[in-house]
């Protein structure tokens, strides 16, 4: 049976897990860059800029009235966010491309982690 062109040239949408793991990924994969050209503080900038917006996203869900995580997962995560958060804006005023290690770290675990 012939497959409609028009599904063909839209892949299907990826599940909210699966959109979060690509985020996830994708923050990393900037940070990864950056700390490769440590003297390219534009990179290192953007980065970080994304994902402090990434996190910021996190922690805008997980406050929301309606989300169904359990309380402590919530906290969990909660807690993650601010030590990403310090550590992004620590990175940003030292503009010191090894600050992004423990950030590229946290990123690529919680991607795994919500990967099919």
């Amino acid at each position: 049976m012939a497959r409609d062109p028009e599904s063909q040239a839209h892949p299907p949408a990826p599940s909210p897990r699966e959109a979060e793991a690509l985020a996830f990924t994708k923050a990393a994969s900037m940070l990864e860059d950056a700390r490769q050209h440590p003297d390219d503080k534009t990179t290192l900038t953007q980065a970080l800029r994304f994902n402090h917006r990434l996190w910021t996203l996190i922690q805008a869900d997980i406050t929301e009235p309606a989300s169904t995580l359990p309380a402590e997962v919530k906290a969990n995560m909660m807690s993650l966010s601010i030590f990403v958060d310090k550590q992004t804006t620590w990175a940003l005023r030292t503009g010191a491309a090894e600050e992004v290690d423990i950030l590229v770290a946290i990123n690529r675990c919680l991607a795994m982690g919500l990967a099919p």
